[in-house]
């Protein structure tokens, strides 16, 4: 058996369902070997930076590892920013890339480049196959590693003289990861050191969401009864209106929350990444740390550890529930609840909407509105993600997706594309500002070509917000921030998909209704306003 086929054996055998990516001379064998198979789909995406960001969100969504595939040179640095967005979130992709003949690595050769090495620090591990021997072991290494905690990406490289040879190996069978719990001494110890301070606050972090503990954190929270706030990537954990939720907390300096750390005596932190925020930025009190995930903590001068509870944080909850976890209410002082909502903009004004203004939090409160339990919302990265972030609060956890550790503009789209094939029966809206939209807008025509249907929001102001707020808060002017854009709507007919222009809220609402009603086509809105400003503030 050629060694293209077993590798697509070795993807079925994992479980594979789509392959994200663009053909080469260097992966002709593998495509070929592709089409023969009845379990994966390979869909050829316009850009290998879409191919990663489709498998990214993929495998957020799934648990599952999202595949991407290139051809070597400048396929598998197309990749690049893909991969690294999904090491820094944690999301379990493995990359295939093809590669120069083994006879001509050794020097300058048409389109070589060392993948491996290029990639090294955006990756968990990179390998080359060199004898097709070993290709079952690699591929099953590949995804045990991309999934284990904490997940990330995976570059395995096939050079092309290698894709030919036959050869008689078959996949190895895949295992389940184990899964460690803390022991119970150390559980305990924990228990006890929450009993020992009066005012705890949890902090819960993307790790918790990742490891499915929505259902062993929220009755030990209960029982707790101490205030509790999220990462960005963890928001959902708690409903809007659970009295305990003190909402949301990232990459901005003027966080309301952090006036509440700041009277905690004790932080627990539950499954949180510093990629999400380093300590040094919300724990400037340097307050003790009861640290709850699957890896032991980072050193770190502003996270001083009491109590280290390493393992499964589904298991270890699951045995601290047992427990007599002890009951620490209290309340922030300054009214701060009430103050993050007024300050995020969280409810929505009781006006008529006709009175509001086109602005970012009032379009998310539109969409809070007309969207459903199982709605997935994938913002871009600019200055509507920090208002998205702090103001708008999915309904479930995992339903609301972005960029946080590479914070990588054009990811909204194909990530689109990826959440659409994981979850096809839930509604996907996509946000995006007009920078972010053209990185990767060609990815339409892979939507349309699949069938898949989502909601595109333009946020259209000529501008690179978050840069020219920047820039006026630090020199008192800006440049080098403004453009032209095409007309979104007829460019969206290009595509052949429904375009459509807000220009007040009341119309934009009244697209929404209609794009919603009409759950199996793409339709996107161009919300084309100069002054599609924040309300809230950026910095």
């Amino acid at each position: 058996m050629k060694v293209t086929d077993t590798l697509v054996q070795c993807l079925e055998n994992e479980g594979v369902e789509y392959i994200f990516g663009i053909p080469g001379k260097e992966t002709l064998d593998f495509i070929d070997s592709l089409s023969s198979s009845k379990q994966i789909q390979f869909v050829n995406v316009r850009h290998e930076q879409g191919a990663a960001f489709m498998a990214d969100v993929y495998g957020r969504l799934t648990n599952k590892v999202g595949v991407c595939l290139s051809t070597l040179g400048p396929g598998a640095t197309n990749l690049l920013t893909g991969i690294s967005s999904a090491k820094l979130d944690h999301s379990p992709v493995v990359a295939l890339t093809g590669q120069a003949a083994l006879g001509r690595q050794h020097k300058d050769s048409h389109q070589y480049m060392d993948i491996i090495k290029m990639v090294e620090p955006a990756t968990k591990w990179g390998v080359q196959i060199k004898d097709a021997q070993t290709l079952p072991e690699i591929i099953r290494k590949a995804f045990k590693i991309a999934q284990m905690e904490k997940p990330g990406p995976v570059v395995v490289e096939l050079p092309e003289d290698l894709a030919t040879q036959i050869v008689p190996i078959k996949p190895i069978l895949p295992t389940s990861i184990p899964v460690s719990i803390p022991i119970l001494e150390s559980i305990q110890a924990a228990n006890t050191l929450i009993k020992q301070y009066k005012k705890p606050f949890v902090i819960i972090g993307n790790g918790a969401v990742r490891q499915g503990a929505v259902d062993e954190l929220q009755p030990f929270i209960e029982r707790l009864q101490s205030p509790v706030t999220h990462s960005y990537m963890a928001k959902g954990v708690l409903s809007k209106d659970h009295p305990q939720n003190f909402f949301t907390f990232g990459f901005n300096e003027k966080d309301e929350v952090l006036a509440g750390l700041k009277e905690a005596d004790l932080l627990i932190v539950i499954g949180f990444d510093f990629v999400e925020r380093l300590p040094k930025e919300w724990n400037t009190e340097k307050t003790p740390i009861l640290h709850i995930d699957t890896l032991p903590a980072e050193i770190d001068e502003y996270y001083p550890i009491e109590v280290e509870l390493v393992g499964d944080i589904k298991q270890t909850l699951r045995v601290f529930n047992q427990l007599d976890i002890p009951s620490k209410p209290w309340i922030p002082s300054g009214n701060l609840q009430k103050h993050i909502k007024q300050s995020y903009h969280i409810e929505e004004k009781k006006i008529d909407s006709n009175l509001l203004p086109l602005t970012i939090e009032n379009i998310l409160h539109i969409i809070d509105k007309l969207s459903s339990e199982k709605t997935i919302v994938i913002s871009d990265v600019g200055a509507h993600k920090v208002s998205i972030a702090q103001t708008y609060q999915p309904k479930n956890p995992n339903k609301f997706i972005i960029s946080n550790g590479l914070a990588s503009m054009g990811i909204a789209l194909p990530g689109s594309i990826g959440a659409k094939l994981a979850c096809p029966n839930d509604p996907v809206i996509c946000i995006t500002g007009d920078g972010g939209a053209l990185m990767n807008f060609a990815e339409i025509e892979t939507a349309k070509r699949l069938g898949l249907s989502f909601i595109i929001i333009v946020l259209n102001d000529s501008t690179l917000k978050i840069e020219q707020e920047m820039m006026n808060k630090k020199f008192g002017k800006s440049y080098g921030v403004t453009f032209t854009n095409p007309d979104f709507v007829q460019l969206a007919t290009s595509f052949g998909i429904k375009g459509e222009r807000a220009n007040s809220l009341v119309e934009f609402e009244n697209i929404m209704k209609r794009a919603l009603k009409n759950s199996d086509k793409i339709v996107l809105i161009d919300v084309f306003s100069k002054k599609l400003i924040a309300i809230s503030p950026l910095f």
